[in-house]
């Protein structure tokens, strides 16, 4: 480790605590550590949305995986401005009208028993844990690297100052983290673009041919006749592996918890829609220059770096392009930034998770929503403290797994669960509280059960072969939750009062006017705007 090194970590550590102490200031309340009083603008949501997905499954996962895999590794992140496209149109706005806390209170506006609250409340809390683990192997790796000190230690290190922010500052802190982390890394990224540019006489179609020559590789050796720059052709297997990935990463950011309940931290549905089209142009902007960076790095690193990388399956590509690029000093930085990255997401989904568990399952199904706030506070606390010591322990035995890829298995799940909920419970007369469950519960589970079946954790032996569990799961998530509401209609009186039930939740979801509480609903040059 160097001076340089220490110096970074140092100055961020003290930024981000000087930030979680202002913050600490005003979290006094559920509503503020869970929301931040929905008191974050459009734009500054917006950034933190961002912060959300350029993270370490982006900045070192992604990078690494059109490192080892060219082409194809762009599938990791090629489809997120296209995802968050779709989250503007079909999920932003009704989830910001009709949502209070979580995931569970848009469920609950048009289903009251505990079943629907308690199925999405597990599933976020899983979907969650599985996103944590990626960013805790990303950010173990990264101190290991820099400070010379074994994997377990620096997770634990991780796992301290990630608990700290979460308790002390809540989601203002964690929002305001975000803001700053994404602005260094955004820096940090075209900073590692331009010198790559600068050694290729700033012209990119010169890094693209030179990227061109170099054969795709596999275990048994170079594929004659590839390159980088063309997408694998292994048979049919893999192109419907590569197809599964493409779904679940395109639908799962429609129902991932940490990334939906920021679109409840802003004032209204106007904000709302600001922080989606404002995280689009941002995603847009960085993620169509990763390749430059990523093949830049495959040109410029020796073969001893190459190796290293493949060892970490991608993850130290960009420290070791930084070093190559720019000594320690520069290496030092980017890890730093890269370190910041990753503590801001964990804290974001340590929120979503805390928020799960506090307001869902201590909140409304053990108290039915009579509970003191001071001592649900409390709870929220120790519940941050589980959560992240949880998913620290997970991390440690997924060492050796590409992050972008453990990334994507969340997404997967969420696809397979929240999503299909939160669409049918906003946009289909027939959804029933039965469909729901059921169909939360069978996406859930088969996504969970192919991965644990696939090549992930049995290489040898796996009974499935295919590792992104989208492409089967995500169906029967969705025809599961179609069936079985078919089979549980109403009849009579109960069906008339299922209808006009679901019509006021169709009219709060637009217009943000609670047609039972209209006292409660925004002001009317706000509804105006729509």
């Amino acid at each position: 480790m160097s001076t340089s090194a220490l110096l970074f970590f140092v100055l961020f550590v003290a930024t981000t605590l000087g930030i979680t102490w202002w913050a600490g200031q005003r979290n006094k309340s559920v509503e503020s550590h869970l929301v931040a009083k929905g008191s974050i603008s459009g734009r500054a949501n917006g950034v933190a949305i961002t912060g959300d997905f350029i993270s370490a499954a982006t900045f070192l996962g992604t990078t690494g995986a059109i490192l080892l895999l060219g082409f194809n590794g762009f599938y990791y992140a090629v489809y997120i401005p296209v995802a968050f496209l779709l989250a503007l149109l079909l999920i932003a706005e009704p989830l910001r009208n009709l949502g209070h806390f979580t995931l569970g209170d848009v469920l609950a506006t048009r289903f009251r028993g505990d079943g629907v609250r308690a199925s999405i409340a597990m599933s976020s809390i899983i979907i969650s844990l599985v996103y944590m683990v990626a960013q805790f192997v990303g950010a173990a790796v990264l101190i290991k690297l820099l400070f010379g000190i074994s994997y377990v230690w620096a997770a634990v290190a991780i796992f301290t100052l990630t608990t700290i922010y979460t308790i002390i500052g809540g989601m203002l802190a964690t929002t305001y983290i975000q803001i700053v982390k994404t602005c260094l890394l955004l820096f940090g990224g075209f900073l590692l673009i331009f010198m790559v540019l600068a050694k290729f006489g700033f012209n990119p179609m010169e890094v693209f041919r030179k990227a061109g020559e170099i054969p795709l590789s596999t275990k048994a050796g170079p594929i004659e006749g590839s390159s980088l720059l063309q997408p694998l052709r292994a048979g049919a297997a893999a192109q419907w592996e590569q197809f599964s990935l493409i779904l679940g990463v395109t639908l799962g950011v429609l129902g991932l918890p940490h990334v939906l309940v920021r679109f409840l931290t802003v004032k209204g549905s106007r904000e709302a829609r600001t922080s989606a089209v404002t995280a689009i142009w941002i995603f847009s902007g960085f993620l169509i220059l990763l390749p430059i960076v990523s093949y830049g790095a495959r040109l410029l690193l020796s073969n001893e770096d190459f190796k290293k990388v493949a060892e970490s399956k991608g993850n130290l590509g960009m420290p070791l392009l930084a070093q190559t690029l720019g000594g320690d000093f520069l290496l030092a930085f980017i890890s730093a930034v890269a370190f910041a990255t990753i503590l801001a997401a964990l804290s974001g989904l340590v929120i979503a998770t805390t928020g799960a568990i506090t307001h869902d399952i201590y909140g409304k199904l053990f108290h039915k929503g009579i509970v003191d706030h001071t001592r649900q506070l409390k709870v929220a606390r120790v519940a941050t403290f589980s959560t992240a010591l949880v998913a620290m322990l997970i991390a440690l035995a997924v060492e050796k797994q590409n992050v972008a890829f453990l990334a994507t298995l969340a997404i997967a799940i969420s696809a397979s669960a929240n999503l299909p909920a939160l669409l049918l419970t906003i946009y289909w007369r027939r959804t029933t509280a039965a469909g729901v469950a059921w169909g939360m519960a069978a996406g859930l589970v088969s996504a969970v059960t192919i991965i644990l079946l696939s090549p992930i954790f049995n290489p040898e032996t796996s009974l499935i072969k295919l590792s992104s569990p989208g492409l089967i799961s995500i169906p029967i998530g969705f025809l599961v939750m179609f069936g079985v509401s078919l089979a549980s209609q109403p009849k009579g009186d109960a069906l008339t009062d299922a209808d006009e039930l679901f019509e006021r939740v169709r009219f709060q979801a637009t217009t943000g006017i609670d047609p039972a509480n209209p006292e409660a609903s925004p002001p009317r040059e706000q509804v105006a705007t729509h």
